[in-house]
């Protein structure tokens, strides 16, 4: 089989160059690129003859589906949401994912936003040459932290929470007994929301959960409370985020994921907004994530050449 990384995967050379010289040693042809193309048919180009395509977060569209051969599209990224997943099966492709390879860096970046907002983390260079101190913070000890969805991710952050004293409430589809036994109590969403000092997101992006924090939702928050989102960015209504922050509705918001991949534009309300910490989508980005990624994604695709599927998308 002919086998294609059309996008680099921020690992070293010689890890790719290593599973290059395996796969050839095994009969396949492997061809990589280390720059994303810049269109769809510089996809496609790449991809004539191909029969495995190994992705990462750029879109692949239905136009690429279409007009390619593959048998396997391999995500090197937990969300599909950019692919034309649907227009694969229709064509018998199999798609496979990455699932947990960023598990916990999501959950770092998670605490690394509560501890910076609660801190109040800044350019704090003033602070030095006067007598003034306007960084009275507070701690996450003894704060109630409602998690909405307790997935592999919500679950590492529950853990962690739970090393820091937080008082944790969740809200989640099923009820998890592993989490129950820790002490996490199930709420419904509106209690979760109205009562929680701080509320993290852990959803998966799909058709029940876009727009599921809508301006109504997010207007149950309490004033003094801090939001915090390393999920998916259409789960939330971001125009209406950032208004409440304007607004002083709600304490401060951290945010990683958008309603569309950084850069943002300029007129971007949530970019603009007062109290908000803002990453470009990097919850997922760090060094042991990419080693983490690349290993699952070639291990998807030895397990295919030998005839077995697994981390398929349904």
């Amino acid at each position: 089989m002919k086998i294609t990384l059309i996008d680099p995967l921020t690992v070293n050379d010689e890890l790719v160059e290593e599973q290059k010289n395996k796969l050839e040693k095994m009969g396949h042809e492997f061809e990589y690129y280390k720059e994303s193309a810049n269109s769809d048919d510089e996809i496609i180009e790449r991809l004539k003859k191909s029969d495995v395509a190994i992705i990462t977060n750029k879109k692949f569209s239905k136009k690429v589906v279409d007009n390619t051969n593959l048998k396997l599209i391999d995500v090197a990224f937990t969300g599909v949401d950019h692919v034309a997943v649907e227009s694969a099966k229709e064509k018998g492709i199999v798609v496979e994912n990455a699932s947990g390879y960023s598990d916990i860096s999501v959950a770092e970046l998670v605490f690394g936003m509560i501890i910076s907002i609660l801190r109040k983390f800044k350019d704090n260079r003033e602070n030095l040459s006067g007598e003034n101190n306007d960084l009275l913070g507070e701690t996450l000890n003894g704060k109630k932290v409602g998690v909405i969805g307790t997935g592999k991710i919500g679950q590492r952050v529950i853990k962690l929470l739970s090393a820091f004293g937080a008082q944790i409430i969740a809200y989640n589809r099923t009820e998890k007994q592993e989490m129950k036994d820790m002490g996490v109590k199930y709420v419904t969403l509106d209690e979760l929301l109205s009562t929680s000092d701080i509320v993290t997101v852990h959803l998966p992006l799909n058709d029940s959960t876009k727009g599921f924090l809508n301006s109504d939702k997010l207007n149950l928050i309490k004033k003094d409370s801090i939001l915090i989102n390393c999920a998916r960015g259409p789960i939330i209504d971001n125009d209406a985020l950032a208004d409440l922050l304007n607004e002083g509705k709600i304490r401060a918001a951290g945010i990683d994921v958008f309603d569309m991949e950084p850069p943002l534009k300029d007129d971007y309300k949530l970019k603009n907004a007062k109290n908000v910490l803002i990453t470009n989508h990097i919850a997922y980005y760090t060094k042991e994530a990419m080693v983490e990624r690349a290993n699952i994604v070639f291990d998807n695709l030895y397990k295919f050449l030998d005839g077995k599927i697994q981390n398929e998308v349904k």
